[in-house]
């Protein structure tokens, strides 16, 4: 394609080449340049590229209806996404709603929870509290949920902000706990910020039960997820899991709440669930929860393209080839070796203050001092310069702003999750040139002759 000016405009003014095509794990720009997705664009790919079972799924369904709006018929396809989804689903939840992606999945979920209060007589009950880093959307619903500052916080002034309570950021905390005592210690400041709000003003929980963007693939110790389910079950407050990012498979199971047997009330899914071959997320929910609401006149709440039957018979196709092709198992494997591999760059890197996340939703954090956990100093942008020596490398990572967004530099490495071991290796070999490069530019150590 002939460069021309764009009359486009995203985030920024950064060029970016032509994409041509997607094979697997792998992108082609108009040059011909190969790069490695690893990132699974915004951890979105789980099934890699291209997948000719879920293109002939689109093209069966082009060839009967691309659309039909939900209040004028049912389809095939998405009665059929909705009854593989409920299947996949922790017991209970099996109610299905489709949106077009996580920001309205979100959204929401917030709402089915405000309308079944309004069902119960608690009126009263608005306030959803979040935690802070989170990542939740970019509505300003979403928004006022998220825990990001540069994302949040020019928007102040347009919405109702919800209350906040630490992120379990236990890597950080130097204090005499254990990892259990430390996972009961961040749980119970959920217990007192409901207490101090008012328990009959609370609505819901929202948490991420991996971090996403805004912590770096953030897992919180095991006793926090249980004491979590136990204090919002005590108030009556509903636990909603935000699985944008880490359901579909991402974590090594379907949602990542069966790594703790959790069973939340509502759950949002989208990214993987539809593989970036069209947008598509989903908020689920239970009987108890979603019939209230129907016998009370219905769900207020609805988008153009919600079940949209192109969208639904992909997403179905997606959920196939993940079973098929055992891709969730794969995700566990090869996210054990490529973890090992990630915290393997330790010794050569001092920079490298951790490693974290299950199956591959994975990341690595640097730091000045790797005792005291200090951030670079954010002035020398290494969130981005990395990200920048990658992609000229041929390798695409994904990186934000660890605390808060205001500082601090972490990089998610989370490949679709078709990768084989071969590819962790080309994964691993471009990232360790890159983060050579970085130490040269930034004049940071290297441990010379550490793998």
């Amino acid at each position: 394609m002939i460069d021309q000016p764009s009359h486009l405009f995203y985030q920024s003014r950064n060029p970016r080449p032509f994409l041509d095509r997607g094979e697997g794990i792998y992108l082609f720009d108009q040059s011909g340049k190969r790069f490695i997705d690893g990132s699974s664009g915004a951890m979105v790919s789980n099934i890699g590229h291209s997948d000719p079972r879920v293109l002939a799924a689109m093209r069966a369904q082009m060839d009967r209806a691309t659309f039909g709006y939900r209040l004028h018929f049912r389809t095939e396809a998405s009665e059929q996404l909705a009854t593989k989804t409920a299947a996949m689903m922790p017991d209970g939840l099996d109610r299905v709603f489709f949106v077009s992606g996580g920001s309205e999945a979100v959204e929401s979920a917030v709402k089915l929870a405000r309308q079944y209060a309004l069902t119960q007589g608690q009126a009263n009950r608005w306030k959803v509290i979040s935690r802070f880093p989170s990542y939740h959307g970019c509505t300003l619903g979403a928004l006022a949920l998220t825990g990001y500052d540069p994302l949040a916080r020019p928007f102040d002034p347009m919405m109702n902000d919800m209350p906040k309570i630490p992120a379990p950021t236990t890597y950080l905390d130097r204090d005499n706990l254990t990892e259990h005592d430390r996972g009961l210690k961040y749980a119970e400041m959920l217990r007192d910020r409901i207490l101090a709000e008012g328990p009959e003003t609370v609505l819901a929980f929202i948490m991420e039960p991996i971090g996403g963007a805004s912590t770096g693939a953030l897992v919180a110790p095991d006793s926090y997820y249980g004491r979590v389910r136990e204090i919002c079950d005590e108030f009556g407050v509903l636990l909603i899991y935000d699985e944008v990012m880490t359901g579909a498979g991402r974590t090594g199971k379907f949602l990542a709440a069966e790594h703790w047997g959790i069973t939340p009330d509502i759950v949002a899914l989208s990214k993987g669930f539809g593989a970036g071959y069209v947008p598509l997320g989903a908020t689920v929910a239970g009987p108890g929860i979603v019939e209230p609401i129907l016998d009370a006149g219905g769900f207020l709440h609805g988008f153009t393209y919600a079940g949209n039957p192109l969208a639904c018979a992909a997403g179905l196709a997606v959920l196939g080839v993940l079973e098929t092709d055992g891709l969730i198992d794969n995700a566990a494997r090869m996210g054990d070796i490529l973890k090992a591999r990630l915290t393997g760059l330790m010794d050569r890197y001092p920079f490298i203050g951790d490693v974290r996340g299950k199956g591959l939703l994975l990341a690595f954090e640097l730091v000045s001092d790797r005792e005291t956990m200090t951030p670079l100093p954010k002035g020398l942008n290494a969130f981005h310069e990395l990200v920048e020596l990658a992609y000229e490398r041929g390798l695409i990572i994904y990186a934000r702003r660890t605390r808060g967004g205001v500082e601090g530099d972490h990089f998610l490495v989370c490949p679709p999750l078709i990768v084989t071991e071969a590819q962790i290796d080309e994964i691993m070999a471009i990232l360790t040139d890159g983060l050579d490069a970085l130490a040269t530019k930034l004049g940071l150590a290297i441990m010379e002759g550490a793998a």
